[in-house]
């Protein structure tokens, strides 16, 4: 009896040792831990914290990337006091320049108390860099800076404007609408045709051919015709 117990608890105990390896090993994988390697975020004191920090790039898939980016960022404030962001900078010196949902330029973006700001995207505020040069795919230091003097310094991922974010990538510049203006100018020599319309006014001219014709009549018509009238007298 004493053996059989023995037997059943060495049983148990080997039972309970697998149950726990097994569980340990769950417990590390990145999905039970809920770790996004892709998504870098960064905190700023207890209230300020700043997810999905994203570089977004144009349309390239890998390999490096030089020219206009833009930056998203979801930035939660739990504090009781708003918090104003007034700069970006990505890499070594490219800053950022802010936009409201409409275009026109900010100098800062508010995050209100209790609240969240998503830079980036349709209908949001927005913080394009004119010119930088990235890793599709990797990683690049990026500094956030607070009006109160606090500062983040953080990695952000490099991404494509694809998938996920398309439609957060850099915009076309202003200048490309430019051209749009030029044939509305070319549509004003169609107001000089009415200045040619107005040479349609030589029908005046024909009247002035007509001014001949009663110059060829003229008053000296009549004058001759009085001379006759004096050889008669």
């Amino acid at each position: 009896m004493s053996r059989s117990l023995r037997r059943g608890s060495i049983a148990a105990l080997a039972a309970l040792a697998i149950a726990s390896l097994s569980s340990c090993a769950a417990g590390n994988q990145p999905d039970t831990l809920q770790i996004k390697p892709d998504s870098a975020s960064a905190t700023l004191g207890t209230n300020v914290r700043l997810n999905n920090i994203i570089v977004v790039t144009g349309d390239e898939s890998s390999g490096q990337h030089t020219g206009p980016a833009a930056v998203t960022v979801n930035i939660s404030n739990t504090g009781a006091e708003p918090v104003e962001l007034q700069s970006i900078t990505v890499g070594s010196g490219a800053n950022a320049t802010f936009a409201d949902p409409a275009g026109a330029p900010l100098t800062g973006i508010v995050v209100p108390a209790g609240g969240a700001v998503l830079i980036g995207g349709d209908g949001n505020p927005s913080a394009r860099i004119a010119s930088v040069s990235v890793t599709v795919g990797g990683m690049i230091p990026t500094t956030f800076a607070f009006k109160d003097g606090r500062k983040v310094d953080t990695q952000a991922s490099v991404s494509p404007n694809k998938a996920l974010f398309k439609g957060f990538g850099p915009t076309p510049t202003p200048t490309a609408t430019t051209p749009v203006a030029v044939p509305t100018k070319n549509a004003s020599p169609a107001a000089t045709t009415p200045a040619a319309g107005a040479g349609a006014t030589t029908p005046a001219g024909t009247a002035t051919p007509a001014a001949p014709a009663a110059g060829a009549t003229g008053a000296a018509t009549p004058s001759g015709a009085a001379t006759p009238s004096a050889g008669t007298h």
